[in-house]
């Protein structure tokens, strides 16, 4: 059988109003059919796991682990302000966001920013999204790119508003920090473009900004220096994230083999992303904005539990000084997503390379699932 959500049945009402989703890079279409039966799959694995995690929360491991967590987003946002000579500087704060529920319902243009100062515990502003949830698996998009680069500063000179992005993975399966994984994270730049693609309207097989990959530490951490996101027709803006288990880091600094086991992508407030889109190079795009809300792979990508706006500080008064973001997301290292991950390039020395088995349309437009 077949499946489907709630929120898949929702969104099955929304998508029958257009017969096909057409984004702004070539081949990003997606089957009202297809695409809904891979959500509903998605959310009822996280509703399955669900049970099982809830037995773990109050372990002493995972209370630890919630405390490092704190000191560590702590110290590095320390760090960055010294780095940056903004230790006096006004800072600001992203609350706890709400359930899906809540933020379905009301406009994030409400999500305010709060006044906090070196007197606050760091537990009130660091110690949320800390939770052991599985996050739903979400679309990978068709910009993959295989055996990128192992590095933390993807940046390469992109102009941007400067972002860094703390990630922590939980091994759902025994609430433990997924240690080891490799996790690779890509973006489009200010104004739409991706790097490392021949995609027309793209950055070109040569390019690898706003791409690269990490290995998490011990508590399951991966960090990268990069820029917000920009935006391009249809799509809200997004970070995407896959995780690979059992790859091989190779000499020559990218890696090789393993399995696909999450994929998502993180989404950001509306006031920031509105608040960053005003500033150059972004204001130069002249693609229309689309809304979180208007966007379905918030709602993909989001279950009761999971909330897929990161938290974030800014790091001054001012947003050229740059964002610091985090999330935990929870996966299940046994899961093997590689049929929707596919590459549309790889880069090996010398450049990047078109994959000749990438078909477009089967991105597209996948079988559909049954179990």
């Amino acid at each position: 059988m077949v499946f489907v959500s709630s929120i898949a049945v929702t969104l099955t009402a929304a998508l029958s109003l257009t017969p096909v989703f057409v984004f702004g890079h070539p081949g990003e279409k997606y089957g009202k059919r297809e695409a809904t039966e891979e959500m509903g799959n998605a959310h009822v694995v996280s509703t399955m796991n669900r049970r099982a995690l809830e037995s773990c929360q109050n372990s002493p491991a995972v209370k630890a682990r919630k405390e490092r967590a704190i000191a560590r987003r702590a110290e590095t946002f320390a760090r960055l302000r010294r780095e940056r000579n903004l230790e006096n500087a006004p800072w600001l704060h992203r609350r706890d966001a709400a359930s899906l529920e809540k933020w379905a319902a009301q406009s994030h243009d409400k999500t305010g920013s709060y006044d906090f100062d070196k007197d606050t515990p760091n537990s009130d502003v660091f110690g949320s999204n800390t939770s052991c949830i599985l996050t739903p698996d979400n679309a990978n998009g068709p910009y993959f790119v295989y055996q990128e680069h192992i590095r933390s500063d993807i940046t390469e000179g992109v102009v941007g508003i400067p972002l860094h992005l703390e990630v922590q993975f939980v091994d759902v399966q025994t609430c433990e920090p997924a240690e080891g994984i490799l996790i690779d994270t890509w973006s489009c730049n200010a104004t739409g473009a991706y790097s490392g693609v021949s995609a027309r309207g793209e950055g070109g097989l040569g390019t690898t900004y706003l791409r690269g990959v990490q290995q998490a530490d011990a508590d399951g951490v991966v960090t990268f220096d990069t820029i917000f996101p920009g935006h391009y027709q249809g799509r809200a803006t997004h970070q995407h994230l896959i995780a690979h288990v059992g790859a091989t880091i190779l000499p020559n600094g990218t890696y090789t083999g393993g399995t696909v086991a999450h994929l998502s992508q993180l989404f950001f407030d509306q006031p920031l992303r509105d608040a960053i889109e005003a500033t150059a190079p972004y204001v130069t795009n002249p693609i229309p904005h689309t809304a979180n809300l208007d966007d379905w792979f918030t709602g993909y990508a989001a279950t009761a539990d999971y909330d897929p706006f990161p938290n974030y500080i800014m790091l001054g008064g001012s947003l050229d000084d740059g964002l610091f973001v985090w999330a935990e997301l929870g996966l299940n290292t046994s899961s093997n997503w590689d049929y929707y991950a596919p590459y549309a390039s790889t880069w090996k020395e010398g450049g990047g390379y078109d994959n000749p088995d990438f078909d477009f349309m089967a991105v597209a437009f996948p079988p559909p699932t049954h179990g």
